[in-house]
């Protein structure tokens, strides 16, 4: 895998534990540890992961052979596990969160609590921690680490905080239910320039998220351009895993024609089906926070053409006005989870040890490259080139050669008026 190198383990006083990606007769060991932590309240969040774990199976084949070249489904499923007397004990998932790959997210970290307390072993604990370690010493391209965590989940919120995890803002995740976007779909939206999104609006996108984020976090996101284009690729992956989870995705926003901006953004993710929520992305500039019963609105009216089913969005502690809108329309709360990032500096290893230089070393270092080679040196000439004392008056005046004077000034010896 590109950007991946071999190391050893994070934790070398155990040499049972092992860290590894993921290979194909783990497959069902990993299903095993995915429903034993769904039954922890801790570890609630892997209830999720085992469908996509199940889906993922099928195609491991093909992901192992778009993970050896660069294309755009590269680190779709990074996953490693951690091995430890012939059995898995745990696995971590990492994703890049741009396109850069200058920031990572750790999407699912998975450890039994059930480990067998014996000498040879490491504890659960020190398994999660060996687990995140290996991603930020292995993982070159990475320069800042992302995770969500929900704040009931206690060790989980430790684990992170172990290893150099700082809060960064709080989440809040809302749902919307179909009785409440009946009577938003029956208002009008006065959204008179709402336009449809194309790569040609992506400045127009990635200035409004600059408007809209707070400058803490827009450095650790270190989104550019880039990350609001759909190239060829990445739209063609798109649109078969739309048809493959019966999926489809309708996206706008609003243009502001005296400022020449966009002002507004929301991208739906619609089930056909009606087996999945819906979900929405939102992002509005901090001047127009009128916009959100607008956008709702016309949201509400795209929603009500597919099966009837909750609409799923998120809001930050950085944005109250939204809060403020949701709670009043009488959304519920879902879940508070807690947005941790930590940054990760690589050291570079010296070729030579700067303990083992000996000073005869050092000196030769100094020498220079070539023995100097002597030249004639003509005393005569440089003594004529000193200046001479003479005295004049009783006085004593020191003469210059006329050489050395420009033209235009001349010798007191030659300038009598001077002396007058």
């Amino acid at each position: 895998m590109a950007s991946v190198f071999k190391m050893t383990s994070p934790f070398p006083e155990n040499a049972n534990n092992v860290i590894r990606p993921i290979q194909n007769s783990d497959w069902e060991a990993i299903e095993q540890l995915a429903q034993r932590a769904s039954n922890n309240d801790c570890q609630s969040c892997s209830v999720a992961l085992i469908p996509q774990l199940k889906q993922v199976r099928r195609w491991h084949w093909l992901l192992k052979f778009l993970s050896w070249f660069p294309n755009p489904s590269q680190y779709s499923f990074c996953v490693y596990v951690v091995q430890a007397c012939q059995q898995i004990h745990g696995l971590i998932k990492v994703a890049p969160f741009n396109c850069t790959r200058s920031t990572w997210r750790v999407e699912q970290v998975l450890v039994d609590a059930n480990v067998p307390q014996q000498e040879n072993l490491s504890t659960s604990q020190d398994l999660g921690s060996g687990l995140l370690r290996y991603c930020f010493e292995t993982i070159w391209e990475a320069r800042t680490w992302i995770l969500e965590a929900n704040i009931h989940h206690k060790t989980a919120l430790a684990l992170y905080r172990q290893n150099g995890f700082q809060p960064l803002a709080q989440m809040t995740y809302w749902a919307i239910a179909p009785q409440l976007l009946e009577p938003l779909s029956t208002r009008e939206p006065d959204l008179p320039n709402l336009l449809p999104v194309s790569n040609a609006d992506a400045q127009l996108l990635y200035q409004l998220d600059t408007w809209a984020t707070p400058p803490l976090v827009r450095q650790v996101f270190d989104r550019h351009l880039q990350d609001f284009k759909t190239g060829f690729l990445n739209g063609l992956v798109e649109h078969f895993q739309q048809w493959f989870h019966h999926t489809e995705i309708v996206s706008g926003y609003v243009f502001e024609p005296q400022r020449k901006a966009a002002i507004g953004y929301f991208r739906l993710k619609l089930c056909n089906d009606g087996t999945q929520p819906h979900e929405a992305d939102l992002t509005v500039h901090p001047a127009y926070t009128w916009l959100y019963p607008e956008l709702l609105s016309q949201m509400a009216r795209i929603v009500q053409s597919f099966p009837a089913q909750s609409l799923h969005l998120a809001s930050a502690d950085y944005q109250p006005e939204r809060e403020e809108y949701l709670e009043k329309l009488g959304a519920e709360r879902i879940e508070h989870t807690l947005l941790m990032s930590r940054s990760v500096w690589h050291k570079l290893r010296e070729a030579k040890p700067l303990e083992g230089l000996q000073l005869s070393e050092v000196l030769q270092g100094l020498q220079r490259p070539r023995t100097p080679i002597p030249s004639r040196f003509s005393w005569w000439h440089s003594l004529t080139k000193l200046p001479q004392t003479s005295t004049t008056d009783g006085a004593n005046s020191v003469s210059i050669p006329p050489g050395v004077l420009p033209q235009e000034v001349k010798s007191p010896s030659e300038s009598p008026e001077t002396w007058n």
